[in-house]
C-alpha cells in the first residue's frame, strides 16, 4: 500500500524559510519521479516542483530561484524547501508520485503572512 505523508508546514512571515517533507513507505521510492503540489483556496491544484529517480528537477516559474525540491532515497523522503516565501504562496501543499495510480499525501498547510 503506497503511502505518502507530509509535515513541515506552518505560519511564516513574508520572506520566511520552511522545509517541508515528505515520508513515503509501500513500494520502491527510489525508482520513481516524486512531486510536490499546492492548492490555494478557489484555485485549481498546480504542480510546484518535480524531482526524477536520478535527481533532475523542474520548478513552477512562480517558484524558481526560491524553492529547492530534492530527495533522500535511504530515507524514502522528498524535501521541498521553500525560501523568500510570499503570501500568494498560502496553499495546501501536496506530495504525489503515480505508482500504476497516481498517489496523494494528506496535505499540509502554508500559510504565509504580509
Amino acid at each position: 500500500q503506497v503511502q505518502l505523508v507530509e509535515s513541515g508546514g506552518g505560519l511564516v512571515q513574508a520572506g520566511g524559510s520552511l522545509r517541508l517533507s515528505c515520508a513515503a513507505s509501500g513500494w520502491l521510492f527510489s525508482i520513481n519521479t516524486m512531486g510536490w503540489y499546492r492548492q490555494a483556496p478557489g484555485k485549481q491544484r498546480e504542480l510546484v516542483a518535480i524531482i526524477t529517480n536520478n535527481g533532475r528537477t523542474n520548478y513552477a516559474d512562480s517558484v524558481k530561484g526560491r524553492f529547492t525540491i530534492s530527495r533522500d532515497n535511504a530515507k524514502n523522503t522528498v524535501y521541498l524547501q521553500m525560501n523568500s516565501l510570499k503570501p500568494e504562496d498560502t496553499a495546501v501543499y501536496f506530495c504525489y508520485t503515480f505508482v500504476g495510480s497516481a498517489y496523494w499525501g494528506q496535505g499540509t498547510q502554508v500559510t504565509v503572512s504580509s
